[in-house]
């Protein structure tokens, strides 16, 4: 129990560092033209920057995915109990879904700018994969690992206390208290008013 506390800190920081890498990487692109390796290399470069066939070597799937990691890690720190676990759940998920999208660009992205270099008058385009998409595919394991590492942990993990709860439901905890005192009050009055001792 004690070893497994340990890991809180460490594993959630590779969680929420590796989810960044994963959604920096997915809003960047993919794939890119081989230029050294064809003719034509100015218009290729032309056409492949800052317009459609650009977007097309992106995979903002991955990059949503990711800030679902990120949304639940956040979450997972302030809550507890069986929520916290359902919680990991759900990031573990999210963070297997990034990854799944990132094994699927390696193939997806080149192909997608192949046919938008296509659409754009560049048959026979040369493609080859960016560094951005390398650090993506890093981002999604080293995520996923830390997500499954939270679902096997996360219960021995320390938990925020009830001070950090919301003020309403501070004023419900204090509410539930106080009523059953009022209510031995206004009882003591009543016996006193029926003619009763009270402390009887």
């Amino acid at each position: 129990m004690v070893e497994a506390r340990r890991t809180f800190g460490p594993v959630v920081l590779v969680g929420l560092a590796s989810g960044v890498l994963a959604a920096v990487s997915g809003n960047n692109v993919w794939a890119v033209p081989d230029s050294t390796r064809q003719t034509g290399t100015g218009a290729i470069l032309g056409v492949a920057s800052g317009t459609s066939a650009e977007d097309a070597a992106r995979m903002p799937l991955a990059t949503a995915l990711a800030l679902v990691v990120l949304a639940a890690w956040g979450v997972l720190l302030v809550t507890r109990g069986r929520f916290r676990r359902v919680i990991s759940f759900v990031c573990v998920l999210a963070a297997l879904g990034a990854l799944a999208t990132t094994v699927v660009g390696f193939v997806a992205a080149p192909r997608a700018l192949r046919s938008a270099l296509t659409g754009l008058g560049v048959e026979g385009a040369s493609v080859h994969h960016t560094a951005w998409y390398w650090a993506g595919l890093v981002g999604a394991l080293l995520t996923s690992m830390a997500a499954a590492l939270a679902v096997r942990w996360v219960s021995a993990w320390p938990e925020m206390g009830s001070r950090y709860d919301a003020p309403a439901a501070q004023a419900t905890a204090v509410q539930a208290v106080a009523e059953p005192q009022e209510q031995s009050s206004l009882d003591l009055w009543k016996a006193m008013d029926e003619g009763r001792d009270p402390t009887e």
